[in-house]
């Protein structure tokens, strides 16, 4: 459609000739108009023509949109085409007369070398169709540089065949469906998708503003099998929440490559900070942070009341069963660990007939209730005095699994209690709701096999990061 078509070996007519012929009986109809026989004789003219015209006014169309959302200085749109195959659209792009050459190492005009072969650059499908610049690019022989080297484009980026708008709105695509759903539904592969992402988080990255941060919270997910864990830093101030860093497993070196990458300056003024009991956290926060107010992840400890209780039962399960005892915990895991809001009406039923029994997990699960209380204070002073109180208990309880939290929450009192001197407002829900949107980021992922790959997915998903500029927003 786009292709010329070759010169008719006949003189072609002008276009008003063809739509507006002088009546036949006007005196200048023999030198410039049209008879009606002459249509009937020539009808493969006028269809020729006619195909000149729409093509050529397809071409125009093409080149226009073109220059409206992709232009750059320096560059010409000269000729737009089918391929040979007709699956994609071809547009030749030339240097406009009289502009220089730019070094792609200095960035600077350079005087020209030679021409390389022809290259092609994959632009964003239109109409269902492949659409690529083809272009054939010039060397420079640069002085400041000292070298002969390719020149820079503007649409590219690195040694990428892909342009730079392409780039992006691959990119934004992969932040609503996975890597894999991407690449099939624009007909791409898995790689260029991964080339997209990787340019504008690195794009975003370096031109990232951190700012003044107020609170950050630190944990870790694990992303793959055998214990290999990463550590996620998230800013958790009120007006704003976005993953500020991926560190390799959690420890020491990992979450202080953080502070070194932020710099002192913005981590002294830091003012809270939640995360769970984690040493090597505990340990980074007390050498890095020690002005900030640290509050302990709430989550996590609720966590561990409830492994503990779990704990318990599985291990009077397996006495009463071997002393040939009426198996009453059997199937009550759930009806234990679930909030009494959350239960079933045939849930509570069950309950209340464990409740009955003398039993060490029915003791358990009596402190797990009693300790939830606590959160209701508002005074630290007085949630103070109900953990110390709670504490007391539980460890002339005999319970083994409930003492070694209850020495726990002993050594991490201060820690505990600057929840509520913090009135509150920071709590680990916010880490917990990032955490469970980095998990979701790696299912759809279905899989990823290196730490690279998982660190721009994290970045492109929470960071936030401001994105490259481009000359069009597509959708």
């Amino acid at each position: 459609m786009f292709q010329e078509r070759p010169e008719a070996s006949h003189q072609l007519l002008s276009w008003r000739q063809i739509f507006f012929p002088p009546h036949p009986g006007t005196r200048r109809h023999s030198n410039r108009g049209i008879s009606p026989s002459r249509f009937e004789d020539e009808p493969g003219v006028v269809r020729f023509i006619l195909e000149v015209f729409a093509a050529a006014s397809r071409a125009m169309e093409l080149l226009t949109i073109l220059n409206r959302c992709h232009h750059f200085r320096g560059f010409v749109y000269q000729h737009a085409r089918f391929s040979a195959d007709k699956k994609s659209i071809e547009v030749d792009v030339r240097p406009r007369r009289g502009s220089a050459a730019i070094c792609s190492r200095c960035h600077q005009p350079a005087p020209g070398y030679d021409q390389l072969a022809e290259r092609r650059f994959e632009f964003i499908p239109l109409w269902g169709f492949f659409v690529f610049l083809l272009y054939t690019m010039r060397r420079v022989d640069c002085r400041r540089c000292g070298a002969v080297v390719v020149e820079e484009l503007p649409w590219r980026d690195g040694k990428r065949t892909l342009t730079k708008a392409y780039m992006l709105f691959l990119a934004r695509w992969a932040r609503r469906l996975s890597w894999r759903e991407t690449a099939e539904a624009f007909r791409t592969s898995w790689e260029k998708v991964f080339d997209a992402v990787e340019h504008v988080v690195t794009w975003g990255l370096a031109h990232r503003t951190v700012g003044e941060i107020d609170a950050i919270g630190v944990d870790e997910i694990q992303y793959a099998k055998g214990h290999k864990y990463l550590t996620l830093v998230y800013q958790i101030d009120l007006g704003i929440t976005r993953l500020l860093w991926v560190g390799k497993e959690r420890t020491v070196e990992s979450f202080q490559g953080f502070f070194t990458a932020i710099g002192e300056e913005v981590t002294s003024q830091i003012a809270f900070i939640c995360s769970d009991m984690w040493e090597p956290y505990l340990k980074v926060i007390r050498e890095k942070c020690s002005e900030a107010l640290h509050i302990l992840d709430r989550f996590h400890i609720v966590a561990k009341m409830n492994k503990a209780l779990d704990e318990v039962r599985a291990e009077e399960t397996r006495q009463m069963r071997q002393q040939g005892l009426e198996p009453v915990l059997r199937k009550s895991r759930w009806l234990l660990l679930k909030r009494q809001e959350n239960l079933k009406e045939e849930q509570r039923f069950g309950l209340r007939d464990i409740l009955r029994y003398n039993l060490k997990t029915v003791l358990a699960y009596l402190l797990k209730e009693v300790f939830d209380q606590l959160w209701d204070y508002q005074s630290a002073a007085w949630a103070g005095k109900f953990l110390d109180e709670w504490c007391r208990h539980t460890m002339r309880s005999r319970i083994e699994p409930l003492k070694k939290i209850a020495r726990s929450l002993r050594q991490h009192r201060e820690l505990i209690l600057n929840y509520f001197r913090a009135k509150k407002m920071i709590s680990s829900g916010t880490v917990e709701g990032l955490n469970n949107k980095a998990k979701v980021t790696m299912r759809k992922s279905y899989g990823f096999r290196t730490f690279r790959v998982l660190e721009l997915s994290l970045y492109h998903a929470l960071g936030k990061l401001p994105e490259p500029e481009s000359t069009h927003d597509f959708f």
